[in-house]
Parts: C-alpha cells; sequence; structure tokens
C-alpha cells in the first residue's frame, strides 16, 4: 500500500500540522519499532504546509527527527522570522500603499505586497536541507515530493515536484504538473498569500512567471497524491471543514475589511478540502458498483482518506494572543479590524509567535492521538513501495 501525507496552506496555522506531524511519529515509532523511516512514500504540500512537507521529505529516512525539527522550529517562531516587522520596514509599505491608492495615475510601479517576507527566504536557505531530496528518492526513501503553485501570469495551477522516478505529467483544465528541481523559490512562491507576500518569479518552459500561494483556484489538493500512485491519503488541513464565525459572535454592526478578508482567505485556504474529500468518497462509491474486469481499464479506482483537522477553533485560538503580535503589526491590523476578536480569524494567518503556535502545536498532537488506532492501522499497511504504482492513474476527474 502507498501511503500519502497531505499538508494543506493556512500561514501560521500550520503549526498544526507540527503537532500532528509530531503524533503520528510517535504512533508510527510504536507500529514499527524496528524501523525509523517515514511510512509516507508520497508527500505534498500547499503554501506554508509546502514548507512543513519538503523538511518532512528530507528527512524521509527518520520520521521523528523530521517531526521534531518542526516542532523546534515552530516552537520559537516570531512573526519577524517570517516578514519584517521593523519600524522602516512597515511604515515603508505602508507608505507605498498609501502613494499607490492617492496618486496611482502617477505611479511609475505599484506595490508588490503589504508585507516583505525576505526573512522567511532566509529561514528557509538555513532550515531545510535540500540536498537531501535527492537523497531520499536515491535510496527509495521516499517516492515523490510535491509542492503547488498558482501562475499569475498564465492562470494555470502548477504542481512541481521530484520523484524516484519519471511520473507522466497529468494535465486537467488549468492545472498541470513538472518535474524540476525543487529550491526555497518554489516554497516562498506557494507561501505567497495574495496581496500579503509578493509573487516570485519561476521558470516555467523557458521563461519566467509570476507565482503565487498555491492554495488560490486549488480545487483538487488531493489530485497530485492520487497521481503519485498513492491508495491511501492522510491530510492535514488547517481548520475544521465548518463554516466560520467571528470568535466574538455575530452582531449587527457593517463587517470590517478583517472580516471580509478572513472570509476571503477562507475560501483560499479552507474551502476546498471538504469538497475534495466529498469527490473521492463518491468516486468510491462508484467503484463499488463497477466490475471488476472494467475497473482497471477506467483508469478509476479506491482511494481512502483519513483526515485530521482541528477539534478547536483556531480563531478563537488566536483571539487570545493578538496581543503577542508586534506593535507595528498590530497597528496594521487595526486599520482593517484586524486587531480585535472579530477580526482574529484574519489576524491568525498572519500570527507567527511562538505563544500561538505552540498551543496550535499541541492541539495537533491531541487530534492526531484522537485517531491513534486507524493511524496505526494505516501505518502498519504501507509496506515496501512497488515501483510499478507509479503507472497507476487516478480518478478520471482528477
Amino acid at each position: 500500500m502507498r501511503l500519502a501525507l497531505v499538508l494543506m496552506g493556512g500561514g501560521a496555522r500550520a503549526a498544526y500540522q507540527v503537532g500532528a506531524l509530531q503524533a503520528l511519529a510517535e504512533i508510527a515509532r510504536e507500529a514499527a519499532p524496528d524501523s525509523r523511516a517515514s511510512p509516507f512514500s508520497v508527500i505534498c504540500g500547499t503554501s506554508a504546509g509546502a514548507i512543513n512537507a519538503t523538511s518532512i521529505a528530507s528527512h524521509a529516512d527518520d520520521f521523528s527527527r523530521g517531526a521534531e525539527r518542526l516542532v523546534k522550529v515552530w516552537s520559537a517562531m516570531h512573526a519577524h522570522h517570517v516578514y519584517r516587522t521593523d519600524w522602516p520596514g512597515m511604515i515603508g509599505a505602508g507608505a507605498r500603499w498609501l502613494a499607490a491608492m492617492s496618486f496611482g495615475w502617477a505611479a511609475r510601479r505599484s506595490p508588490r505586497a503589504l508585507l516583505d517576507n525576505a526573512p522567511l527566504a532566509h529561514l528557509l536557505r538555513e532550515a531545510l536541507s535540500f540536498h537531501r531530496i535527492d537523497q531520499m528518492l536515491d535510496t527509495r526513501a521516499l517516492h515523490a515530493l510535491s509542492i503547488t503553485a498558482l501562475s499569475y501570469s498564465s492562470g494555470q495551477h502548477l504542481t512541481f515536484y521530484q520523484a524516484s522516478e519519471p511520473i507522466h505529467a497529468w494535465r486537467r483544465a488549468q492545472r498541470t504538473a513538472r518535474m524540476v528541481e525543487l529550491t526555497p523559490a518554489h516554497l516562498l512562491a506557494s507561501s505567497a498569500i495574495p496581496y500579503i507576500f509578493p509573487a516570485v518569479p519561476l521558470e516555467l518552459d523557458g521563461r519566467h512567471e509570476y507565482f503565487g500561494d498555491g492554495s488560490i483556484r486549488q480545487i483538487a489538493p488531493l489530485s497530485p497524491a492520487i497521481h503519485f500512485g498513492a491508495d491511501r491519503i492522510v491530510v492535514i488541513g488547517a481548520a475544521a471543514p465548518r463554516p466560520e464565525v467571528p470568535a466574538a459572535g455575530r452582531d449587527n454592526a457593517y463587517p470590517s475589511l478583517a472580516q471580509i478578508g478572513q472570509q476571503v482567505l477562507a475560501s483560499v485556504f479552507l474551502d476546498a478540502l471538504g469538497a475534495d474529500i466529498e469527490r473521492i468518497e463518491h468516486i468510491n462509491r462508484m467503484v463499488l458498483h463497477l466490475p471488476h474486469t472494467v475497473e482497471p481499464e477506467s483508469g478509476w479506482r479506491h482511494i481512502d482518506v483519513l483526515a485530521i483537522a482541528p477539534s478547536e477553533r483556531i480563531e478563537v485560538i488566536a483571539a487570545r494572543h493578538l496581543q503577542r503580535l508586534p506593535r507595528t503589526v498590530r497597528g496594521l491590523l487595526g486599520a482593517v479590524g484586524g486587531n480585535r476578536a472579530s477580526g482574529a480569524s484574519f489576524a491568525s494567518y498572519l500570527l507567527f509567535e511562538s505563544e500561538f503556535t505552540r498551543e496550535l502545536i499541541e492541539l495537533g498532537h491531541r487530534d492526531a492521538f484522537a485517531q491513534r488506532d486507524e493511524i496505526a492501522a494505516w501505518i502498519g499497511r504501507a509496506g515496501i513501495n512497488d515501483s510499478s504504482q507509479s503507472k497507476h492513474e487516478g480518478p478520471l476527474s482528477y
């Protein structure tokens, strides 16, 4: 059985994934005490989940070590590790936006983003070992790693991947794949939250295109794992599959920009996963009615999905930690209503502060252990990779 791990986006909310990964590593160690290798031969990540996915993939030979490294980084996280929070940086960004809105007709160049994520680029180069990905693929400890991003230039949703052997690149409506050597630039592109972080230029077919967050227009987040031959998928999201409400409850006041923004970000980061799982469950029901002699020719096959999602509302947790953000960031959020409880969901995507991330790590650990028996059974059934599985096509709708 080929077991896949899919990590979704969500900015600072991705700290939740780290706690879940720590629990998965502990469960794997109990299920297979003689093996340190990761049970996940296929790893797919989007946005902040792409960063976690790359770290786990680079330690496919020692799953526990990879998870603990992530716990260490996220437990000591602060906003200035991800984006500039100093007064000159924040004032400069604000001045560029103000000038663009006031004198746009005379501006030669519009501002690229609200925040400068240059610190994140430095962190990725320092914290991740990209050379180990090739080593993991060469030793077959890993079958494939994929990172998704959206091209602002062409509108295509791209899955960039490295694999232990060539995989037939799929092409769907506005979705395709490219086999590349993954770099920090791919992670920056995948995690570039629209308007908040700048787009990243990547080379594609001999030309440069600008890419942003892979969660945008991601209508089938589980598709890459299926195309890489996964039979079972463990997916860790950044929110429960239910509508979010403001932490302070509903009121009749006109919504702030932060309240509107949090619904936009929810549509980017949170809505696609539930719909994709429902689609797979529908396909599974159809496969049950296909004659076994027809199923291989149809390209349809049964896929099991186990979702790990927060059992508590993250925006409620975020509301308790808003004051942990630097004063400059609180001032910026205050301008759009994001420093109040009603805007906590919007602020949660930028709340890269250790008190918040540690609480999410603990929540992810608890939620994963709540499914301990099922996870242990899946890990126990994940055997040695069968290279022939890479030739299988996923369901036709993918």
